[in-house]
């Protein structure tokens, strides 16, 4: 079975473990909510028994879906924001040659638009696009959220005028609202491809709803293994598990224990550089998850050996205030040694004939070692490999955490009320109808 281990030797030194086993009445109970019901945003947890809803039926029609849109098309625009695309992402970078963009190969390639208002980026996109054959996945259950809605126009326009909009049909899918919204009222009319977003799963956690799948399939990975991975996952995070067998209760308790005693900011840190993104979903989880009433982990993340070079010296001796989760990868997926050099002038022959991955594990061995040293806790998560089984159990073992984590903070983990605070700014000084006082206010402040 596929397993995400937490090992919690390397906190031993800063949180005590009858400290830990003194949060694990707090997690399971918290956990069991998750389960019943009952506790705060109970709306938006459709994504706690997702992995057992997902039928092989809705998994062929997501994989027809893919094939339809891939058929003689080579890069597929995926428009969404946040939890709406950063999921897939996550994923497909993960799986992914590091160098497929440079290349041709047997799927399209995946692009994405809408997750930022750069018009530099926007233009170089359409640039782009006008040299390849081009597809479309929007992603946005209103289908009026200002960056998806704005990039929706541009590469629609695009698609529209190059293949024309009976073409069109087979070129845009859309994922959104089941019955309701701008883009739902489009879609129908257009005669689009459709899948829903579920009303009771939020952006973060829809990874494995179609606003994640389609793209991973169109992408050309297995999603049937990706669900299968988090089913099995599921199983291990129920709340009949035992907290000591328990891995999201135990990395949820584990958490608020070092948040407890002052530490503010957790990194999450890898030594593959494929998690890259996958570290940058989960910053999202958990900042949109926790992040609320004025406290909250912030969630930060770095990828190593790269970033010892930069923040590595703030990790080893700054202010100490955070705590780091390292992520930690079995085994790898490719066969490279370190050759020997006649000369040595580098004076790496004592490398020799070694594996490039026992380089990295030792310079991961080493940096954790060192930042204990320098009074920073390490968490360490590991998988097996980067594959899609065990990225799926991944994906759900942090979604389960931070759900459980969120309420024994305190707070919601399903809602973000903050966010909406920048976008009434901005309405007001664009002048959208509606938000003119507000504008005349606003202006009067700048």
């Amino acid at each position: 079975m596929v397993k995400v281990n937490v090992d919690l030797s390397k906190t031993a030194a800063f949180a005590a473990a009858q400290e830990i086993e003194g949060l694990s009445q707090l997690a399971k109970e918290s956990n069991k909510a998750l389960h019943d019901g009952t506790g705060k945003g109970n709306d938006f947890l459709g994504w706690v028994n997702l992995p057992y809803e997902i039928s092989s039926e809705h998994i062929a029609d997501i994989k027809q879906a893919a094939a339809t849109l891939s058929k003689g098309v080579d890069v597929v625009v995926v428009i969404g924001i946040g939890g709406s695309y950063l999921g897939a992402k996550a994923v497909i970078d993960a799986l992914s040659n590091s160098f497929t963009q440079y290349t041709k190969g047997a799927h399209p390639h995946i692009v994405y638009a809408g997750h930022n208002i750069g018009e530099e980026y926007h233009a170089e996109l359409l640039d782009y696009i006008k040299t390849q054959s081009a597809g479309c996945i929007v992603i946005s259950k209103s289908g009026t959220t200002t960056e998806p809605a704005i990039a929706f126009r541009l590469i629609k326009q695009h698609i529209e005028e190059k293949y024309g909009k009976e073409e069109a049909k087979r070129r845009i899918v859309a994922i959104t609202d089941e019955s309701k919204g701008a883009l739902r009222q489009l879609a129908d009319t257009e005669g689009y491809k459709t899948f829903v977003i579920p009303d009771n799963v939020g952006g973060r956690y829809s990874v494995l709803t179609p606003v994640g799948l389609l793209p991973i399939a169109v992408a050309g990975f297995d999603i049937a293994k990706l669900v299968d991975g988090a089913k099995q996952m599921a199983e291990q995070c129920k709340p009949e598990v035992a907290f000591a067998q328990n891995p999201a209760e135990q990395y949820a308790a584990i958490r608020n224990v070092l948040y407890g005693k002052g530490k503010k900011v957790e990194m999450l840190v890898n030594f593959n550089p494929k998690l890259h993104f996958m570290a940058e979903w989960w910053k999202q989880l958990y900042g949109e998850s926790e992040g609320k009433e004025n406290k909250g982990i912030f969630p930060a993340a770095a990828d190593f050996s790269t970033d010892l070079h930069s923040m590595g010296q703030y990790i080893q001796e700054g202010e100490r205030i955070l705590f780091e989760t390292f992520l930690g990868i079995g085994s790898v997926n490719r066969d490279l040694r370190v050759p020997a050099d006649k000369e040595n002038l580098d004076k790496l022959n004592f490398l020799a004939d070694k594996h490039i991955d026992y380089v990295n594990k030792m310079a991961e061995l080493g940096t954790i070692l060192a930042h204990i040293d320098g009074g920073v806790p390490a968490i360490r998560l590991n998988i097996e490999k980067v594959d899609e089984v065990n990225l799926g159990a991944l994906i759900y073992f942090f979604e389960k955490a931070c759900g459980i984590s969120g309420y024994m903070l305190g707070v919601n983990p399903f809602n973000q009320p903050g966010v909406e605070a920048y976008k009434a700014n901005m309405f007001a000084l664009l002048e959208k109808p509606g938000f003119e006082e507000e504008g005349k206010k606003i202006r009067a402040r700048l």
